[in-house]
């Protein structure tokens, strides 16, 4: 697998050419890593684009034109080689994935979906932009869904931790179901001061999803309560997760312009909740930037 890197004087970057998928956030400063390593024990992936959809569908298909269209969790951008478009500088690459014959059997849109990283100091941006190359309106969701280490360093365990988020309320978020739907909503995690412990069986049933932008900032902290690495983002939800019942050395924090479907969903693509709709030569572009507080 083909690897490419950004590099500055505080961290090092590695970003694998499948799924255009960020791999290692080193430190240089401390030969820190943040980022969680793909160890297969517990996730194989450390950082995958979720394109075209996130999470899972009603009976694992989307409708359009009363045609279904088979499709797995988080859908196949993760799984396919990107073309690297551009690098400037070693502080900025540009990634590309264009539609294909196989991509149009499984997602019958003309798309191109472009993934660049800006590296400056310990900042890390990521920034989609989903172009529609169809001559009719296109459909879709993204999200990121990148796993940090947690415990930092194998240095305590991971229920000694706690998530900080840029508000003073409780944060309310909804579960998924056996099948991976929403079905669960109204949970509610007791925000102390904007610290929330992570408990031993938080992620018991999964992804934790809030939804409403209840928070633009979560941060993970030590057992101290010192921060040590940020997600900055716009999107309307986010998820939360690592893996139930393995006490897995990560958590996610996911932005989301997207989630899977509710138990009770039917209908067309079109009536899926949070569907981004583009009509034809429109453009999407938003971000998300990983921040490693030293």
């Amino acid at each position: 697998m083909q690897k490419f890197y950004l590099e500055n004087m505080n961290l090092k970057v590695t970003i694998n050419q499948q799924g255009a998928e960020i791999s290692s956030i080193l430190s240089k400063e401390n030969g820190q890593q943040y980022l969680w390593n793909a160890d297969e024990r517990y996730w194989k992936r450390s950082a995958p684009v979720l394109f075209p959809i996130v999470g899972s569908l009603k009976d694992s298909k989307f409708v359009v034109d009363g045609k279904d269209y088979p499709m797995s969790q988080h859908g196949f951008a993760r799984d396919m080689d990107f073309k690297m478009v551009k690098q400037a500088d070693g502080k900025e690459i540009l990634f590309r994935l264009d539609y294909n014959e196989d991509t149009l059997k499984r997602y019958p849109y003309k798309f191109a979906l472009e993934i660049k990283y800006v590296l400056d100091k310990y900042k890390l941006t990521t920034i989609w932009r989903v172009i529609n190359m169809d001559n009719k309106p296109i459909h879709f969701q993204i999200g990121g869904h990148p796993a940090f280490m947690c415990p930092l360093g194998g240095k305590g365990e991971q229920s000694e931790y706690f998530l900080n988020f840029d508000t003073d309320k409780d944060i309310t978020y909804s579960l998924l179901s056996s099948n991976g739907l929403v079905e669960s909503e109204g949970n509610v995690l007791k925000n102390d001061g904007g610290l929330v412990k992570i408990d031993e069986h938080m992620f018991d049933k999964d992804a934790l999803i809030v939804e409403g932008k209840q928070a633009s900032k979560v941060t993970l902290c030590k057992p101290d309560g010192m921060s040590y690495l940020s997600v900055l983002f716009d999107a309307p939800l986010f998820g939360l997760w690592s893996p139930a019942g393995k006490n897995a050395p990560f958590v996610c924090i996911e932005p989301w312009y997207g989630r899977a479907d509710k138990e009770s969903f039917s209908g067309e693509i079109d009536a899926r909740e949070y569907d981004n709709c583009l009509q034809k030569d429109e453009i999407f572009e938003e971000k998300y930037t990983i921040e490693i507080e030293m």
